[in-house]
């Protein structure tokens, strides 16, 4: 008995060994949930002025608001609960079950009784003229015997419980492994909603960035407007030089517009990534600028680098190890199983319904059952090879995703190498064009130099403002879509 108990409970206990990791990832993530999240967005709702947050409290918030988020934590609790109910194989399964059966048309049996008077002489002819035969005088066998009662009740209790089956203990630790995919599965919806944020933040600093821009570009116009009104007041600017400040005026009209759209745009955006209300005001803190110090590129970075917790990779580990117990599982179903049985139940047949006078008669039974597979034509064995097919596609899918994320790991170090030029010249750039408009300012006052040149002074600055700015943002979107390849944010 003893052995039966151990053959049981080992078992039982290594594929109960998952539960920790399911406690830990809960633990984690209850470490995560901060309660400036929930003032900010209560001040949010509240206030008429905008509460500016940092990239750092956005994503705090989109941690505890974000959709994705929450369906894969669902996700876990369900296939927690999918596991626990695997887990309910190993224990006896005891039902209680009950019925009535009323008869319609009995059943008719029909005997063949010797009521012959062959042997009549001596002792077996006394016999034969017994009370047998004066029991049966007068019975037609010809028409049958009917059977049974009108009114059937029965009621019992039924348990079985496996003893050994090793098919069984290894669809535990495969549903155990379920409950690891899910937890891997919710770190990646995670590392997908940081990268989002990350992108629609930086996106709503570049939009506004170039929204100031344009704004510095519309001021200059008008003041260069004026300027020339004053000049041409004092006839020493032509009409065609006022006509121009005035269009240069109107031009840069719809640039701020647009600008301020696109910034009403990305903060949109960025609160339907945080999973927040659109209309909670919310403002973004900093600038593009305030990142520039982050823009830095070492080559020897790029050999160091590894796919270790990337979050695919993770998935695809996890698949094979379910696919080699499949692989098991399956070659299980060669080895016999070993079961135990109970069952106890009353029954009762009667004519009518006078419940307190029926007759119970119970009926109970305990035993165990042995099967063994011999023969199935062939399907354990197509299962078998059927798994090492699969094992052997996922390998090579392993292979593939490998080579992709490698070069996604290669894009984005170049885009980033390439985008730290870029910004350093687009500096340059910014400092050599504020020095000309102001020297083209100044000398347009003055009235050595004409109207064309002092836009061009401007086009220059601007375009190269925007270069600077642009050069810092997809350096930062790049380097959020590395970490989420490298899988660095939320490591447990």
């Amino acid at each position: 008995m003893k052995r039966i108990v151990y053959t049981i409970c080992i078992p039982a206990v290594f594929a109960l060994s998952p539960v920790c990791a399911i406690a830990q990832y809960r633990t984690d993530m209850k470490a995560e949930e901060n309660t400036e999240a929930e003032n900010i967005l209560q001040l949010a709702d509240t206030s008429d002025v905008p509460v500016v947050i940092t990239l750092e409290q956005a994503l705090q918030i989109a941690l505890s608001e974000n959709v994705s988020v929450k369906v894969a934590d669902q996700e876990i609790q369900r296939t927690d609960y999918a596991k626990k109910g695997t887990y309910a194989s190993l224990f006896p399964q005891i039902d209680l079950s009950g019925s009535y059966q009323r008869t319609i048309k009995k059943q008719v049996m029909y005997m063949d009784l010797d009521m012959g008077s062959g042997g009549a002489s001596g002792e077996g002819g006394s016999a034969g003229d017994g009370s047998e035969d004066s029991a049966l005088a007068g019975f037609d066998t010809s028409e049958g015997l009917e059977v049974g009662r009108w009114n059937t009740w029965m009621a019992g209790l039924n348990a079985t419980m496996p003893l050994v089956n090793t098919q069984l203990w290894k669809s535990l630790k495969i549903s155990g492994l379920e409950v690891e995919l899910a937890i891997e599965k919710a770190r990646s919806s995670r590392l997908d909603m940081v990268t989002q944020v990350k992108q629609a933040f930086f996106a709503t600093l570049l939009a506004k960035e170039a929204f100031q821009v344009y704004k510095d570009v519309y001021e200059n116009a008008v003041t260069n407007c004026q300027e020339t009104e004053k000049k041409f007041r004092a006839q020493k600017a032509t009409e065609y030089d006022l006509t121009r400040a005035k269009t240069n005026v109107a031009n840069a009209v719809p640039n701020v517009y647009n600008a301020e759209s696109s910034v009403i745009l990305s903060l949109w955006q960025l609160k339907a990534v945080m999973g927040v209300d659109l209309d909670m005001n919310i403002d973004v803190a900093g600038t593009l600028d305030d990142y520039s110090q982050q823009l830095f590129y070492e080559p020897s970075q790029a050999d160091s680098l590894s796919l270790e917790n990337n979050t695919t990779m993770r998935q695809l580990a996890i698949q094979a190890e379910q696919l080699a117990h499949t692989i098991k599982m399956q070659k299980y179903a060669y080895i016999p199983t070993l079961s135990a049985a109970f069952s106890f139940s009353i029954n009762a047949m009667t004519n009518d319904f006078k419940f307190s006078q029926y007759r119970w008669t119970p009926y109970s039974y305990v035993g165990v059952s042995l099967a063994i597979p011999i023969f199935s034509g062939g399907k354990r064995y197509n299962d078998v090879r059927q798994a090492k097919t699969q094992a052997t596609q996922l390998k090579l899918q392993t292979m593939d995703t490998e080579r992709n994320l490698k070069i996604s790991i290669r894009q984005s170090l170049v885009t980033m190498e390439t985008n730290i030029k870029t910004y350093n010249a687009a500096r340059e750039a910014v400092a050599s064009a504020r020095k000309g408009y102001s020297i083209a300012e100044k000398t347009y006052q003055v009235g050595k130099n004409t109207l064309l040149e002092l836009n061009d002074a401007q086009l220059a600055l601007t375009q190269a403002e925007l270069s600077a700015s642009q050069a810092i943002y997809n350096f930062l979107i790049a380097k959020s879509q590395l970490e989420q390849t490298l899988g660095q944010d939320f490591i447990r």
